[in-house]
């Protein structure tokens, strides 16, 4: 089992399904001890078990964070793939499971806020670029502006359209945008990278047509 293949339905601030029921997908029957153990040797019981338990408690503070159920949801999903990735860096010397699962999280909210920022100033100087001709308060074109950006979104190969949407609409980094694919980093940016390239293109086509008519 993959961290991916993980539940990641938290409805409200309610416990994820399964998380109280001591069933053996949980692991109601191991105490922390164990469960840590079996964590940092990637056993498949145990790794599904710290989603289960501590899920509904990453879930909690993004959602309270961030204000944003399907946003928290997408946050809790990158924190628990981070700490599968990163488990071999967990001392528990050093602290609790839970108390390293909430220092992911807060770092990941933190990315999430900065994006969301990152995201507004985006839209913005899109928003500026579409206005910028002359008589823009008035002209009829800027609705069709608008309806065109949409409709060459939708025109993109799924990959590119995949990347835009969830930097734009979901607000979630290259790096968490990898993390929940699966995809290479690098993938992620050369999907950005031709998907805002071909928008342009469309843009600037669509601009030199306006003018000559």
């Amino acid at each position: 089992m993959t961290a991916a293949q993980q539940t990641r339905a938290y409805p409200g601030d309610a416990p994820a399904p399964g998380a109280r029921d001591g069933g053996p997908a949980t692991g109601g029957t191991l105490d922390d001890a164990d469960l840590v153990t079996g964590f940092l040797a990637g056993d498949e019981v145990c790794v599904q078990a710290v989603h289960h338990r501590w899920g509904p408690l990453v879930y909690t503070l993004a959602r309270r964070s961030l204000g944003d159920a399907r946003e928290a949801e997408d946050v809790t999903q990158v924190v628990f793939l981070a700490a599968w990735r990163g488990r071999a860096g967990f001392v528990p010397g050093r602290g609790t499971l839970p108390g390293w699962l909430v220092g992911i999280a807060r770092r990941k909210i933190a990315d999430a806020l900065s994006a969301r920022t990152r995201r507004t100033e985006l839209v913005a100087a899109a928003g500026a670029r579409l206005l910028t001709a002359a008589d823009e308060a008035v002209r009829p074109e800027a609705s069709i502006d608008r309806v065109m950006l949409a409709e060459e979104m939708e025109r993109l190969p799924e990959a590119q359209r995949r990347v835009l949407n969830l930097a734009f609409y979901d607000d979630l980094t290259q790096v968490q945008i990898a993390e929940l694919t699966g995809w290479p980093l690098g993938t992620v940016k050369s999907h950005a990278r031709r998907g805002l390239r071909r928008l342009a293109c469309r843009l600037d086509e669509y601009d030199a047509v306006a003018c000559a008519a």
